[in-house]
Formats: C-alpha cells, structure tokens, sequence
C-alpha cells in the first residue's frame, strides 16, 4: 500500500471499530473526527439576487 494514499470513509469506520472494540473509545472517536478543514469549498458564489425567475 502507498504511504500516501488516503483513508477512504470506510477504512476509517472500520479502523474505529477495530480500536472501539479494543476499548480505546477516545482513539475512536478521534478516528471519527469530521475533517472539514481538508475539504475543497465548492467555488460557487451565492447570489440570491441572481435567481432564475419562471415566464409565462
């Protein structure tokens, strides 16, 4: 397996599982962690004034 690759979500659920059955909860629950801060935003602008508008 590459060093770098990354975990994908289900290794890490099963990774969690290994050590929450090991009785490390914390270590699991660490493992759980949301990683918001290494995802990509959406590069989309919210504008509500440039919403479309339905004609008849």
């Amino acid at each position: 397996m590459k060093e770098d690759a990354k975990l994908n979500l289900f290794d890490r659920i099963m990774m969690a599982i290994t050590f929450a059955e090991a009785d490390e909860a914390a270590t699991a629950r660490e493992i759980l962690e949301p990683r918001e801060a290494n995802r990509p935003g959406a590069g989309l602008e919210k504008r509500p004034g440039n919403r479309p508008t339905m004609r008849m």
